[in-house]
């Protein structure tokens, strides 16, 4: 199968899936060519998270991360065998492994394995692989559920967003537009909405709140702080650990970090 034949489902509002990937093999060479193969089959959807290389190290990184889409993992690594993994940590994610030995066949799908290459790697046989994971991955919906969901997107289509808030200035109220708004952010339990003249006007809402009434197509939730507009958008720095760091434009504040499970929605938000 060449580049481009694998087809993703898509949900009701047509947005791709995405697919997390994490490799676990301790040969470097091996590990390249896995990400190489992964991205020749699923292309610009891959999203390889990290490449660990011990049972140690992939121990900590279940401790410390939300759990990928999928593992592909070696089962002798430099430390030990793969399977102490799963005694010491929870890895709920389906595991596809890859080996030079077929010794371990049977103790593979005695944990959440869905499928057991042996090295090298066939492109067609990851392939496969990844397919039903996929299929793990897009829930089948129930005609009753299908009619639901496309009511939900009707109801996005038909949905008025807000077009504006009134606000206290001193002893008088006035509006702010959402069109003179450049981002949003809390503090101190307190929603502020900044404008254009680098005014913070206080708003009786929360960013959760202010997240469901504005157009998700001008506003995108960054972190649990900030709700910005990509008219704030000064620049866009590359930060620490595959994040993102945002220069807005009416902000003094030098660390508007974008989260890091959030970083590839924020880049295809911007690429609409």
């Amino acid at each position: 199968m060449e580049r481009g034949e694998w087809k993703f489902y898509r949900s009701h509002t047509d947005l791709k899936r995405r697919m997390k990937v994490l490799i676990i093999e301790d040969e470097l060479q091996a590990a390249k060519r896995l990400e190489q193969l992964v991205k020749e089959i699923i292309g610009d959807a891959a999203e390889i998270l990290d490449q660990i290389d011990t049972v140690k190290r992939a121990v900590a990184w279940f401790q410390q991360h939300p759990q990928p889409d999928v593992v592909l993992m070696d089962i002798q690594l430099a430390d030990g065998l793969s399977f102490q993994i799963f005694e010491q940590t929870t890895v709920k994610a389906p595991v596809i492994f890859t080996t030079a030995y077929d010794a371990y066949a049977l103790q593979a799908f005695k944990v959440n394995s869905i499928d057991y290459i042996l090295k090298p790697v066939d492109k067609a046989e990851l392939t496969q692989a990844l397919r039903r994971v996929e299929e793990r991955l897009t829930p089948v919906l129930r005609p009753d559920e299908m009619l639901v969901k496309m009511q939900e997107a009707m109801a996005m289509l038909t949905r008025r967003f807000k077009t504006r808030f009134v606000v206290k200035v001193g002893e008088h109220l006035r509006t702010v537009e959402v069109d003179d708004v450049k981002f949003f952010f809390s503090q101190d339990k307190t929603s502020f909405a900044v404008t254009g003249d680098a005014r913070n006007h206080i708003l009786d809402y929360t960013l959760e709140e202010l997240e469901k009434m504005l157009d998700p197509d001008r506003f995108f939730r960054i972190n649990r702080k900030y709700l910005v507009g990509t008219s704030a958008i000064q620049d866009i720095i590359h930060y620490t650990n595959s994040r993102l760091k945002l220069v807005l434009k009416g902000s003094t504040d030098n660390d508007i970090i974008v989260a890091r499970e959030r970083v590839q929605e924020f880049k295809d938000w911007l690429d609409r």
